[in-house]
């Protein structure tokens, strides 16, 4: 035992990172990252695109992760704290900045910006300690749904002013962060709706793609 814990300390961390599941959060990550880039320079259709992108890859790596067979534990449990810091910065700071970016970044949008970054850290340290409440359910509005239904609404801002559609962003982005820490039951989507959510990813990137070509 002594010799085995030994071992696991001797393991180089981009031994880890080269695992086949952590790829894939990685590559979640710098989705997020070119999501929050694009953001910044106002280019809203190619943040969304990466957003959205990031939500397919944070689905897929526990996919991938359940399909291995002869996953060490040291292996499993840095794939979590991988993914839940990767979380952070594709749930919790990207859309923060989408916002601030959105709202032309007005101090006014700062609350909202914090609020939800604050969300996104409170609710994946509860989950890391308590997990979910049973193999389907979890304990509030899982993170990622915030960022499926943004990139639907989005859809609809040619139909608003500017102005107006900035305060429908950030009035329904803190209705979600309420609804990430509200003491209710939702579903955990897995199995076939990673098909589901596979096919809306590419539909959304082809409509997102034909709004930058055509501008």
């Amino acid at each position: 035992m002594e010799d085995s814990h030994q071992q696991s300390h001797q393991t180089g961390m981009l031994t880890f990172a080269k695992d086949l599941p952590n790829v894939c959060s990685l590559a979640g990550l710098l989705c997020a990252l070119l999501a929050i880039y694009c953001a910044v320079l106002g280019n809203f259709p190619a943040a969304i695109i990466g957003m959205i992108w990031a939500v397919f890859f944070d689905w897929g790596d526990g996919i991938i992760a359940r399909g291995m067979k002869g996953r060490t534990d040291e292996y499993r449990a840095f794939g979590a704290q991988l993914d839940s810091l990767i979380d952070i910065v594709s749930f919790g700071v990207c859309p923060a900045v989408f916002l601030l970016s959105y709202g032309e970044f007005s101090p006014w949008f700062l609350p909202g910006a914090f609020v939800i970054v604050a969300t996104a850290a409170i609710r994946l340290s509860y989950f890391n300690i308590f997990g979910l409440v049973d193999s389907s359910t979890y304990m509030g509005l899982a993170l990622d749904n915030n960022v499926i239904i943004l990139a639907f609404v989005v859809l609809f801002e040619g139909f608003f002013s500017e102005t107006v559609f900035s305060v429908i962003i950030y009035t329904m982005l803190m209705f979600m962060a309420a609804f990430n820490l509200a003491p209710v039951r939702t579903p955990k989507f897995t199995g076939r709706w990673f098909y589901v959510l596979t096919v809306y990813t590419l539909l959304l990137t082809v409509i997102y793609g034909w709004i930058l070509w055509s501008r």
